[in-house]
């Protein structure tokens, strides 16, 4: 599966299938909640709040990818995600995209 941010493939003609989703909702456990909370005190990068929107985006990501195969799709081009704060210490993201086929 190729997946790409442009609405065109290089050297390939595309059929479009129909736009593809995914998304989580991600927490982290109230110990390192508590512990990110008390970073905020003395500044730095948040590194469990890092790992968790990147494992986040990973899922959004495969889910799309899932949904665009049961299209029988080649490709997702066009991908953009989302993020938004759900509650504190709790993120959904959302990955979408158009689903395509090469003809």
């Amino acid at each position: 599966m190729i997946l790409v941010n442009t609405d065109y493939i290089s050297g390939k003609q595309l059929e479009m299938l129909g736009l593809v989703k995914g998304s989580t909702i991600q927490s982290k456990n109230v110990g390192k909640d508590i512990t990110q909370g008390f970073k905020t005190l003395v500044g730095g990068e948040l590194t469990a709040y890092n790992d968790m929107m990147n494992e986040a985006r990973a899922l959004a990501t495969k889910r799309m990818v899932m949904e665009a195969e049961n299209l029988g799709a080649d490709a997702i081009v066009n991908i953009k995600y989302s993020s938004s704060a759900i509650m504190q210490g709790a993120a959904e993201v959302i990955a979408y995209g158009t689903a395509v086929k090469f003809i």
